[in-house]
């Protein structure tokens, strides 16, 4: 003859699930900030490699201002 009713959960049990469930909470927060922290660099790491003497264009020195072409 088995018992028919459910048991009920002590405390102590619902204590360590809940524990458990917090802890694993706080990693996947960690995980999801390193992942973000790493786009972030790479982001800014994309725009510093493209910069080399070849692909920089003049500009004008400050202060003077450009003449307009005439057509004569």
């Amino acid at each position: 003859m088995g018992s028919t009713s459910k048991r009920r959960q002590t405390m102590a049990k619902m204590n360590r699930e809940r524990a458990v469930k917090e802890r694993r909470a706080r990693k996947q927060e960690k995980k999801d900030e390193k992942k973000q922290a790493a786009a972030r660099e790479a982001e800014a790491a994309e725009g510093i490699v493209s910069t080399t003497a070849e692909d920089t264009v003049p500009t004008a020195v400050e202060g003077t201002v450009p003449t307009p072409a005439v057509d004569e």
